[in-house]
């Protein structure tokens, strides 16, 4: 079973919200992020949720459909990064707070973010990827979203070219990795994992995915952001593929790419709240 029959224009404006996300935590606050989360009464008939803890492989949500091809076997449709991760692993758990509620300065961070050195968070020599909500720091959290899809497409600004008239209802597969930002050019660049046109068999693809950061962890989910939680579901499919440790980048590299890219992305977006009922999770195995 794949994604839910919808129009285009629907289905762009529901996507758009995976281009809001991002999320950080310590033990003491995570206690009351997940009360939050638990307040209100939980949707009912949706689809497994996004984002998740993928260190919990449980879940009870019995909607089931086929997972999405590999990554090389689909189009790349788009790139974009939130500002802490969505997601949470042992890697990335330490909670960032509430944020101001609209998605902004919540989700988690690495912990390898706190045991820098002086010369990694040394700061830039110009602004990094401002927007109205600030820009980043060295020391600063991001998770990065390769969007993929089984549409004959383009890629292009926005989730919009994930689907076409002739494509509306594609399989959908998200690579994730989440990245601690530092001020140095031996780190990571973060432009030889970007698109610039590529293609490998015939395929739309990124000139390469990040690799050792442990094997990804693969689960069905939903599309993300703020305007959704655990009491607003998305009701869209999409296989995830979340690697669990942390690298570092070279915050210039990123600095860069918002510059100048095929997506027209110059700025991280916002975070979904962590989806911690049981309900609305689906198992990991």
């Amino acid at each position: 079973m794949k994604l839910i029959k919808v129009n285009q224009t629907s289905l762009i404006l529901a996507m758009g919200l995976f281009s809001i996300a991002a999320m950080a935590g310590d033990h003491g606050k995570h206690d009351s992020h997940d009360e939050h989360q638990m307040s209100g009464e939980a949707c009912n008939g949706y689809g497994p949720q996004t984002p998740r803890d993928i260190d919990n492989l449980a879940g009870v949500n019995k909607r089931v459909f086929t997972f999405a091809p590999a990554a090389s076997e689909l189009n790349l449709c788009n790139i974009h990064f939130h500002k802490n991760a969505e997601h949470k692993a042992a890697a990335f758990s330490i909670y960032a707070g509430e944020g101001d509620g609209h998605g902004y300065e919540s989700g988690y961070q690495c912990g390898m973010s706190k045991a820098l050195n002086k010369a990694e968070l040394m700061p830039t020599k110009e602004s990094i990827c401002d927007s109205s909500h600030g820009n980043l720091k060295p020391g600063d959290t991001i998770e990065v979203h390769w969007v993929h899809t089984s549409c004959d497409i383009k890629p292009g600004k926005g989730l919009g070219s994930c689907v076409s008239d002739a494509c509306a209802n594609p399989d959908l597969r998200v690579e994730t990795q989440v990245f601690t930002l530092v001020n140095d050019k031996s780190a990571l660049n973060f432009n030889e994992l970007t698109y610039d046109g590529h293609k490998a068999n015939g395929l739309h693809q990124a000139k390469a995915l990040p690799t050792g950061t442990g094997k990804p962890v693969e689960f069905l989910g939903s599309t993300t952001g703020p305007s959704y939680s655990e009491q607003q579901c998305s009701p869209y499919q999409v296989t995830w593929s979340v690697r669990p440790d942390c690298a570092k980048v070279d915050i210039n590299s990123v600095g860069e790419w918002c510059k100048g890219n095929a997506f027209e992305e110059d700025h991280a977006h916002g975070v979904r709240k962590l989806v911690v009922n049981p309900k609305l999770l689906s198992v990991i195995k």
